[in-house]
């Protein structure tokens, strides 16, 4: 397996250097500067690549090309947007970058309720649905949102937020909206509403029958210039908003990997949003993706309830880890043993603790640290060590 590391480019507060001493080989990457839906030129790749390479890295997977909100509902841009989707794909493709992962989560792309959540191993990340839903409810007054929720949820919530201090609803409606770290969508209330009117009544069949459509018009490209597209789970892998998600269980990414049959279609294995379900058997869904599975995010998350969770230490969580490592690495020797060209699985460290010194230090993105993330990177390169100790031993594993 390949241990790469998340740069933001020339602005993140963690440089190069820092992801070279933390033990990363490789990068993954994006141009979080060009907005959704425009297309992505050979200059702009050549130029991110070049100042990648020029750090003794090579930039492994692109994250994330995203789709635009006008891909993902049919909108009046779609066959434009598909159009420049794929001239990106062309380009990355030309930069010699291989892997591409996208998520295809309705108007918001991740939700957390709280970004600083104390544990005794520092600052994590969590969810907290009554929390959610008493912004959705009372912060954002969504028209309708009590359809989303049952009767012990709805009387939660209330008292949740009548508990809420005027700081804590500020903060709570702006972490909700909030962008992926890097990502170019930061909602204002009212661009937030607009968006979801867009989305409103959509089906779980008509969602799925989306992307599909999407894929069927990209994926041939991608196939073409050799590039691997993984779809990440939906973080948090339940419905929000009312809106459907699609890719959050074995049966919802076997139905994408299976509706367009390709090399190039394929998943972003990531643990920690996956983890959130505790249905999930997820070294049992490795072996059945693994053939699919073109990069690795390798977190943890610690279920507190059903509709509650924190970023876990690596090897600390819900999940267990090292038999999802075990698995993946098994994965990769049946490749090399069928002579695949990619038979190393990309993975990076993902959503580490904010601890120690970076606590204090500006401009570090939720979840990317760099004190965080080298603890886990170190934590899970010890054991890909030791499978691969005990392979050289002629041990069962």
């Amino acid at each position: 397996m390949k241990a790469t590391w998340r740069w933001f480019g020339p602005s993140d507060p963690v440089s190069l250097d820092g992801a070279r001493q933390a033990g990363a080989a490789g990068i993954v990457s994006s141009l979080h500067h060009i907005p959704d839906g425009e297309a992505w030129h050979d200059d702009a790749v050549r130029l991110h690549s070049d100042l990648i390479r020029a750090a003794g890295f090579t930039w492994d997977v692109v994250e994330s090309i995203p789709v635009s909100n006008d891909i993902k509902v049919r909108g009046p841009l779609w066959h434009q947007h598909i159009d420049n989707y794929k001239a990106s794909l062309a380009a990355v493709a030309a930069a010699g970058i291989k892997v591409v992962c996208y998520n295809f989560i309705p108007v918001i792309d991740w939700a957390r309720t709280d970004l600083r959540y104390p544990l005794p191993s520092g600052l994590a990340l969590r969810f907290d649905l009554t929390d959610f839903a008493a912004c959705d409810l009372f912060i954002l007054e969504r028209g309708n949102a009590a359809a989303a929720y049952d009767a012990a949820m709805l009387e939660q919530a209330e008292q949740r937020f009548r508990a809420m201090s005027p700081e804590r609803k500020a903060q709570l409606e702006a972490t909700v909206l909030a962008p992926l770290p890097g990502g170019t969508v930061a909602y204002s209330r009212k661009g937030f509403m607009e968006t979801f009117a867009r989305y409103e009544g959509i089906t779980e069949d008509d969602y799925r029958a989306t992307l599909l459509d999407f894929l069927r018009e990209v994926v041939p490209v991608a196939e073409e210039y050799g590039v691997r597209m993984g779809i990440h789970p939906d973080d948090p892998p339940i419905n929000l908003f009312g809106l459907p998600r699609v890719a959050g269980t074995s049966e919802q990414l076997r139905r994408i990997v299976s509706g367009v049959k390709s090399p190039a279609n394929g998943v972003t294995f990531c643990v920690g949003s996956l983890g959130v379900r505790a249905a999930n058997d997820l070294p049992a869904m490795v072996h059945e993706l693994g053939p699919d599975i073109h990069f690795a995010h390798l977190r943890n998350v610690k279920r507190e309830s059903a509709t509650i969770f924190h970023e876990a230490e690596h090897l600390g969580g819900s999940s267990d880890m090292t038999a999802v490592v075990f698995a993946l690495r098994r994965e990769e020797l049946r490749r090399r043993a069928e002579g695949r060209h990619d038979s190393d699985i990309p993975f990076r460290p993902d959503h580490g603790h904010l601890m120690l010194d970076d606590v204090d230090k500006a401009g570090t993105r939720p979840g990317y640290s760099a004190i965080g993330r080298l603890k886990g990177l170190a934590e899970l390169r010890g054991v890909i060590h030791g499978f691969d100790l005990a392979v050289r031993q002629g041990l069962s594993v």
